[in-house]
């Protein structure tokens, strides 16, 4: 967090007079060796100086951190049957659709067989119905039936006349009557089993069309059961360890879990920033003066290293928690290596203000003498002085210097060990080594 700069003063104040009396003890006990190299004539000793800088920097805060899983599955058993193998390595990466597992699948295989006979059924039975033999026959009845009642109609029509004149016996005419109403009933149910007819048909039809869709849903049933007995990951991620080991029966009752499949890449990172710490975060984001536009994050591993990959942040919850005044905020680490799991804690770094005009100094110039900070600094005529100083907020290899350094001047970077207050250097700004510069953590 933020470091008190008038805490820093006071202890700067209350050691001071501490470190000028060790220099002094120093430098007293080193006359001596100094003299005997001025007399033999001793070339000054080589060392690398760097100038104290000045300029505007971001600030960062280091908060605590959870790690999660983009996305987790549990995988489970949706089928009732004897888990049969294991086909995937605990804790190893999965890819999407790979086999995890295998149930016995045998019970539904013949559950598969029967719902397709099935299926051959309906089908039948459904092009049986189809048939309209019945309602074709009924047509036939009908049609005979009214050739007949026309005969019968022509028949009273042509006797009628005659009847009236005695020309013909009336038991004739009275005859062609009575075969004139009996046609015209034969007709009219010849009519309604035609109807009838047509009536069972569409009855049949629709019965058949019913059996045949529930005979697909059972093979569709009976494949998809077999589907479930070839257990596999919906998502690319590392696989746990397994639940159940083959040979028990799962799926009993309930989708048994068998492990869970875990999306690292990226991971999601938890971190509760302060109402006032989120403000100013996002103050200095929409103002453009952060490096990046703000949205680097650094992550602090438990051990004190920096993960390699910077984050982002992707998600802040909706409201202020009003117990703890702080703000969910969600981040998101590249993790292709899984050097990242689920569950681990550690500490995000973000730039949470900017120090204007700061006085900067590397982290390998300072070194610590009885609890105070101290540099030295090459003077007139290549001369080191020991400086002590007071020490702001760390910035990437760089200390805020808050008291006691001025811009311009020259500290030691390299050779400190060789070096004594009052003792010449010969100051170089080229580094005498390759070695990498520590990072601050």
């Amino acid at each position: 967090m933020f470091w008190s700069y008038v805490c820093r003063r006071e202890c700067v104040r209350s050691s001071a007079v501490l470190v000028i009396a060790l220099s002094s003890v120093v430098a007293g006990c080193g006359s001596k060796p100094e003299a005997s190299k001025a007399a033999t004539g001793a070339p000054p000793v080589a060392v690398v100086v760097a100038s104290v800088r000045q300029k505007t920097v971001p600030v960062y805060s280091e908060l605590t951190a959870r790690t999660d899983a983009n996305d987790s599955v549990d995988i489970r058993a949706r089928v009732k049957a004897f888990l049969k193998t294991q086909s995937y390595e605990e804790g190893t990466m999965v890819k999407k659709g790979q086999t995890l597992f295998t149930l016995d699948r045998r019970e539904y295989d013949a559950q598969l067989m029967q719902a397709k006979a099935q299926l051959a059924k309906a089908e039948a039975d459904l092009a049986q119905a189809k048939e309209r033999t019945v309602v074709e026959t009924a047509q036939a009845n009908l049609d005979i039936a009214l050739a007949q009642l026309n005969k019968t109609d022509q028949d009273v029509t042509r006797l009628k006349p005659l009847a009236e004149q005695q020309a013909v016996p009336q038991q004739d005419y009275d005859n062609a009557l009575a075969a004139q109403q009996g046609a015209r009933a034969d007709v009219e149910g010849r009519k309604a089993a035609l109807n009838t007819s047509k009536v069972n048909q569409t009855a049949s039809l629709q019965q058949a069309q019913a059996q045949l869709e529930a005979a697909r849903a059972s093979v569709a049933q009976a494949d998809l059961n077999i589907e479930f007995c070839n257990v596999t990951s919906p998502i690319d991620g590392i696989a746990g360890t397994r639940q159940v080991a083959p040979g028990n029966l799962v799926g009993q009752g309930e989708a048994t879990l068998l492990t869970t499949v875990s999306n690292v890449n990226p991971m999601r990172v938890y971190v509760s920033v302060s109402e006032r710490e989120y403000l100013m975060y996002s103050r200095l984001r929409a103002s453009k003066k952060l490096r990046g536009g703000g949205a680097d994050l650094e992550l602090i591993l438990a051990d004190g290293t920096i993960f390699p990959h910077h984050g982002h942040v992707i998600i802040a919850d909706r409201a202020v928690d009003l117990k703890t005044g702080t703000l969910n905020l969600i981040s998101e680490f590249p993790n292709p290596n899984a050097l990242l799991r689920p569950g681990q804690f550690g500490r995000v770094r973000f730039a949470a203000t900017v120090a204007e005009n700061a006085v900067l100094v590397p982290q390998k110039a300072v070194t610590e003498m009885q609890s105070a900070k101290i540099v030295y600094v090459v003077g007139p005529e290549n001369k080191v002085q020991l400086r002590s100083i007071a020490l702001g907020d760390r910035v990437g290899e760089d200390f805020i210097v808050t008291e006691g350094l001025k811009p311009g001047e020259k500290i030691i970077v390299e050779g400190i060990g060789k070096v004594r207050p009052g003792s010449v250097v010969a100051p170089t700004s080229q580094p005498m080594t390759s070695e990498p510069q520590k990072k601050g953590v």
